[in-house]
């Protein structure tokens, strides 16, 4: 499908066409500065980005930011894999990449979106996000794996 999603801010291009997408920024980043999923193999980065909807930050032709959506278009949406390069971050990026995410005509009407954050909270409030609230808690329910990649070693 060639329907990309693509909006400008003052030379900044947030787009969701995956021929842009730099695999080595992001496996970089991922694997090496983020708290989730660290040592992740290139191999895995590649799959999610094939079966997720992606956004690539650009400025000056650069990949400088990235972020996934996995949904099914209906109901359900999740957004991981949400970073900024060290060297754009307190720049606005990472609101303008919220605010396309937020306005992606694939996003529309989804009863629930959800994420995981340990740093990002007063960024994703901006955008209506909330912790779980009470009448959710217990109802959540997870496997998690946080060290499977360097297990994989």
């Amino acid at each position: 499908m060639n329907n990309h999603f693509e909006q400008t801010f003052n030379g900044v291009i947030i787009s969701t066409n995956k021929e842009l997408l730099d695999i080595n920024t992001i496996h970089n980043y991922l694997s090496t500065e983020s708290y989730w999923a660290e040592c992740i193999p290139k191999s895995t980065v590649e799959k999610a980005i094939e079966n997720s909807i992606c956004f690539g930050v650009y400025k000056n032709n650069k990949q400088v930011g990235f972020a996934r959506i996995i949904t099914d278009k209906a109901t359900f949406a999740y957004l991981a894999d949400v970073f900024i390069i060290k060297e754009e971050q307190g720049k606005g990026l990472g609101k303008l990449l919220l605010q396309t995410i937020h306005q992606h005509p694939d996003l529309q009407g989804l009863r629930r979106l959800l994420l995981t954050t340990k740093d990002a909270h007063s960024l994703y409030e901006q955008f209506g996000w909330q912790k779980i609230n009470d009448d959710l808690k217990g109802r959540l329910m997870t496997i998690n794996k946080p060290n499977i990649y360097k297990e994989n070693l």
